[in-house]
């Protein structure tokens, strides 16, 4: 589905964004991932060594303007285009709004609002000269919902849906479509870190009756990015089970 493209998955050292690395690979795409350290990329290509020579990895700062267009640039000058841009970095709260810190609050928005604009940035001037590409989101079902702790998470996402409707608008006159994906309750690192009373509470208003797999979003992702979604931008998917909270 996604043969000579070339895709950026941030995030995708693990979970969800390693899943969508995966599953952009085995659909003929040449991939390149970042992480937020040498040492988790290195892990991650450690384990794709099937797909060597179509998969590289990076570790920029995902906050600083030049830093990623640097990296971009290092990825178009090695697989020859940027054609897809996975925005999936993202860091999660869970804190009280009784102690939740300016900095923390600072942190969550750097990395899962701010990377998103400078990453889409880059990746769309690159797309642009190109004759056009795919931008995809990761969002939440809590951007949708909210939820009971932590509201610099679902805030940040609430701003990514915003952010994702507005460019898919201004984007399109250039051929860059603009969706996002909102996983619910996802087998991840991520939900791992929650309270089990939490994940049982969301788990069981989920009418499917379990837990997402990581594959089941990257499944969404790769249906974006690819030409069977060539009329659909602007849009939310939700992979949720249709889950509320």
């Amino acid at each position: 589905m996604l043969k000579g493209k070339v895709a950026i998955v941030t995030g995708g050292t693990r979970g969800i964004g390693l899943a969508v690395v995966k599953k952009y690979l085995e659909n003929g795409a040449s991939v390149a991932l970042t992480g937020s350290r040498q040492e988790t990329v290195d892990k991650a290509l450690a384990g794709l060594k099937e797909y060597e020579g179509r998969v590289m990895g990076l570790c920029p700062n995902l906050c600083d303007a030049k830093a990623v267009a640097a990296a971009f640039a290092e990825v178009k000058d090695r697989f020859g285009s940027v054609d897809i841009l996975a925005n999936n970095a993202g860091i999660s709260a869970r804190e009280s709004l009784y102690d939740y810190t300016p900095e923390a609050f600072d942190k969550i928005m750097d990395l899962n609002l701010k990377a998103v604009f400078i990453c889409s940035q880059a990746a769309a001037k690159i797309m642009k000269e190109e004759g056009g590409g795919v931008i995809i989101n990761t969002s939440s079902m809590v951007s949708i919902y909210g939820q009971p702790a932590g509201c610099g998470y679902p805030a940040t996402k609430f701003a990514v849906n915003g952010l994702t409707k507005s460019l898919a608008r201004e984007l399109a006159k250039d051929q860059i479509r603009v969706n996002a994906v909102a996983p619910g309750v996802t087998r991840t690192d991520m939900v791992a870190a929650l309270p089990p009373e939490m994940v049982e509470r969301i788990s069981s208003t989920i009418p499917l009756g379990r837990v997402g797999e990581p594959e089941e979003v990257a499944d969404a992702f790769l249906f974006l990015a690819s030409s069977m979604a060539s009329y659909v931008t602007g849009e939310v998917l939700s992979v949720d089970g249709a889950a509320m909270t």
